[in-house]
């Protein structure tokens, strides 16, 4: 918990800390619910200690004991995002550096905003139902009471009953299976989590079918119709794998699963620990690899840090390219990602202080400051400081040290900052002629120039990569919009149209709606609500919504699609097109 997620609020982590969880879940498909128990061994840090709060957002909870006795329970006021502190008196008192097993019998609700629950129908087989969840980054609360809070980091073990003809995984290494002793109908399937991180944000519980194996400590999950497919797709994840731990040390979580997720999954992709999220639309696992190290191994201690996690691992994953294929596939990498960043401060507003690199968060949903700001940001600060420092190895030395001292912890700019400036100790006056106010506190574009990242130069697009259309298309973007007869002659002369590629199909109906062409529209929406990666939803319906002949279109076709869209992309899709509860809630 912490001064912005949780509702508990810093008192309670300064009172005691989760070291350990043990979790039960029963998956009640019907109802869309699980039934779960938790059990958390919970330390001290104060003398004479019997209350703490947990972090709840609509949870039926049923019971509390302390040691196996029954403990006094209420739950408090409910606030919109950060749900409802759980209040639970021990009765007893306990030591400083003492702990005790608090269990919690509850129910999630039909509403849980880190569960989606998906029909037959919405599958591929068409045959078994499917769930997933997702909590980052204040949604765990709505599936386990919780510290729900990246500064508290336990281990876990966890057991989830689900019916026989369903397989269930988890963030962590499995350890066997067995007929659930309660319904010959289920199996249990339990897990492991031996190293600390955070299931308090990432404690992700599926039901799949089919695993293909595609390295020594790897294996790829998907529904049976797409594993063949994403085995190949994935087949390079153990080359990166080495590669990542040549660069920074060794892939400490053992196994490095990879579970192919339905279209409607908000995210390109999520690291949790030993089984990493991805969709059909995430071409490179780079980047989730690298949150082995920077995420999961060292992480933000709140969300106003957020930088931390994805702006080492931008650069972390852009490294792994440089070694694998070149510095200028990097360059090249980190043009796009400059142009990501650009459309994210015009997205918000130069001035937005959501555009700050450490942002103040409090009263504001985290789901909300969502964007490329915390990735891009963080990578220009890195390679800026990478420049100054002499190099892509002299800085890689940094990264690597900066992660075995900061491993299995969470952390703060200022630390982060602090152990720069010791790392560096004989560069320090260089370190102190950087603008450190202007990187981290001021809003909009960072006090860098777009030739510091890259020297790209434009070429025809018919002897272009897929990555150089890419940024290609993305360069257009960041023009006036193009005439219309411009085009229809692109798509004449080169056919993009025919490219199936997300990334340049994205960019290219945001182009082509962006220039008015009418023909565009029915497949930009199309685009927007056959997958649920936000990162070409939102754009795609704010491009038709900004289209104003379309306007009412791009809202009905969003309020049609929105009981199959993930939760967190119907409310982001509903604010970006002024969409009123009043226009939801029937759905």
């Amino acid at each position: 918990m912490d001064e912005f997620t949780c509702a508990g609020g810093v008192l309670c982590c300064s009172r005691c800390v989760t070291k350990h969880l043990n979790l039960s879940f029963h998956l009640d498909f019907d109802r869309h619910i699980i039934r779960g128990k938790v059990e958390l061994t919970v330390e001290a840090l104060e003398d004479r200690f019997s209350a703490l709060t947990l972090d709840t957002k609509d949870l039926k909870i049923i019971s509390a004991l302390a040691n196996g006795q029954p403990a006094r329970f209420s739950l408090g006021p409910k606030h919109s995002f950060k749900g409802t502190p759980l209040d639970i008196t021990l009765p007893f008192e306990i030591s400083r550096g003492q702990h005790v097993i608090v269990e919690v019998t509850y129910e999630t609700s039909t509403s849980a905003s880190a569960l989606q629950w998906l029909t037959p129908e919405q599958t591929a087989g068409k045959k078994q139902p499917y769930l997933f969840s997702q909590c980052q980054a204040h949604h765990c609360r709505s599936m386990v009471p919780c510290q729900d809070s990246p500064s508290v980091k336990h281990t876990y073990y966890a057991q989830v009953s689900v019916p026989k003809d369903l397989v269930a995984v988890m963030s962590a290494m499995r350890d066997g299976q067995e007929d659930d002793p309660q319904d010959s109908n289920r199996t249990i399937y339990r897990f492991r989590q031996p190293v600390l991180f955070l299931p308090s944000v990432y404690c992700i519980t599926i039901v799949i079918t089919c695993s293909r194996e595609i390295g020594p400590r790897s294996r790829v999950w998907s529904e049976k119709e797409f594993v063949d497919k994403a085995a190949f797709e994935f087949s390079e994840t153990e080359t990166m794998l080495k590669t990542a731990e040549d660069l920074v040390g060794p892939y400490v979580w053992g196994q490095y699963d990879i579970l192919v997720l339905p279209p409607s999954f908000p995210y390109g992709g999520m690291e949790n620990p030993c089984l990493t999220f991805a969709t059909p639309t995430l071409l490179v696992i780079a980047h989730e690899i690298s949150h082995s190290w920077t995420g999961n191994l060292v992480t933000n201690k709140t969300w106003e840090h957020f930088w931390l996690n994805e702006g080492h691992t931008v650069y972390l994953e852009r490294m792994i390219g440089r070694c694998m294929k070149s510095e200028q596939f990097r360059q090249f990498d980190a043009i796009g990602g400059w142009k990501d960043l650009q459309d994210s401060v015009n997205t918000f507003g130069a001035n937005n202080p959501l555009t700050n690199l450490v942002p103040s968060l409090q009263d504001v949903d985290p789901d909300d400051a969502f964007s490329s700001v915390p990735y891009e940001k963080g990578f220009a600060l890195l390679y800026h400081l990478e420049e100054l420092m002499g190099g892509p190895e002299v800085f890689m030395g940094f990264v690597k040290s900066y992660i075995q001292m900061f491993a299995y912890s969470s952390v703060t700019t200022e630390e982060w900052k602090n152990y720069l400036f010791t790392y560096f100790k004989d560069k320090v006056n260089i370190l102190k002629k950087v603008d450190w106010n202007a990187w981290m506190f001021t809003p909009g574009m960072p006090p860098a120039k777009d030739q510091d990242l890259s020297s790209f130069k434009k070429s025809d697009v018919k002897v272009l990569s897929s990555q150089q259309l890419t940024e290609f298309l993305s360069l257009l973007l960041h023009e006036d919009p193009l005439p219309l007869s411009h085009v229809k002659k692109m798509q004449e002369v080169y056919d993009l149209n025919a490219y199936m590629n997300s990334e340049i199909r994205f960019r290219w109906l945001r182009l082509c709606v962006r220039s008015r062409w009418e023909e565009a529209v029915p497949t930009a929406l199309k685009m927007a609500t056959e997958q649920g990666r936000m990162k070409f939803t939102r754009p795609l319906f704010r491009e038709v919504y900004n289209f104003e002949k379309y306007r009412d279109e791009a809202v009905r076709v969003f309020l049609a699609s929105q009981a199959a869209m993930h939760p967190v992309t119907s409310g982001l899709v509903a604010k970006d097109l002024k969409v009123g509860a009043s226009n939801t809630t029937s759905l």
